[in-house]
């Protein structure tokens, strides 16, 4: 594989060249020092991939000739997360770590003990930056596919919604809370195949609330236990997503 990886949106047709915008050549021709003949994997983040050769190594509008393109295959698993936010730039790092195990769609939340509050214009402002935080993790690692990052929403309200999953889970504390890998293994021997669909709930620093911990059961999600230790959120999520991963995307 080149060294050299950059971001498209994915084209209506099929390109005899690509064209990248200010901001993807800048940090393909200034920051990584591509040049002219070099060659560079353009993926558009949705599994499809084009093999270039750069033509024209300009810093505002890079011009790489296709040669080759591909399509990944389709992933056996499609992994959620449903994020808590987190305080300060704690969520950039959630963001990156999630692109690079898999993570097919993040959903940033709101909680009762959430430290961080957005609304507006500063919530589509942050949304933007983690979906910039999840092309350059993608590009760093290889993937073709970027995760779909949804507006920030109310956790309450947005329970409600979390429909379409094989398997809905939330990191818990509580005394009776069942180990992952068991949920996984019951719920292959209930069905006879593994989920596809998996969504994971984790809270912020101070946890769910009691009254959001009931009404996420309420709502059909299991409670699942990370062992005996008390993991950050970030560690949490990460942890998760690491092993349903490892279990699921085979």
């Amino acid at each position: 594989m080149p060294d050299f990886r950059a971001y498209c949106r994915p084209p209506e047709s099929e390109p005899v060249e690509i064209c990248l915008p200010a901001e993807e050549s800048h940090h393909l021709i200034t920051v990584n020092r591509c040049g002219r003949g070099d060659p560079v994997v353009v993926f558009d983040g949705r599994g499809r991939e084009w093999i270039t050769e750069c033509i024209e190594a300009s810093k505002s509008a890079a011009v790489l000739r296709v040669k080759k393109s591909t399509t990944a295959a389709a992933r056996p698993a499609a992994l959620t997360l449903a994020q808590v936010l987190p305080k300060g730039a704690t969520m950039d790092d959630i963001v990156r770590q999630a692109t690079e195990v898999g993570a097919a769609q993040i959903i940033p939340l709101l909680s009762e003990r959430t430290q961080v509050q957005l609304d507006g214009e500063r919530a589509e402002k942050k949304v933007e930056k983690w979906r910039t935080t999840a092309i350059e993790a993608a590009k760093q690692c290889g993937n073709p596919w970027l995760p779909e990052i949804t507006s920030v929403q109310n956790l309450s309200s947005w329970l409600s919604t979390a429909q379409d999953f094989d398997l809905k889970l939330i990191a818990s504390l509580h005394a009776g809370a069942t180990p992952l890998p068991d949920v996984l293994h019951q719920y292959q021997l209930r069905q006879g195949t593994r989920p596809r669909r998996v969504l994971w709930l984790i809270g912020p620093e101070g946890d769910f609330s009691p009254s959001e911990m009931t009404q996420a059961i309420t709502h059909g999600f299991l409670p699942i236990t990370l062992g005996p230790l008390v993991l950050r959120s970030d560690t949490a999520a990460i942890y998760a997503l690491s092993i349903l991963s490892h279990e699921l995307q085979k």
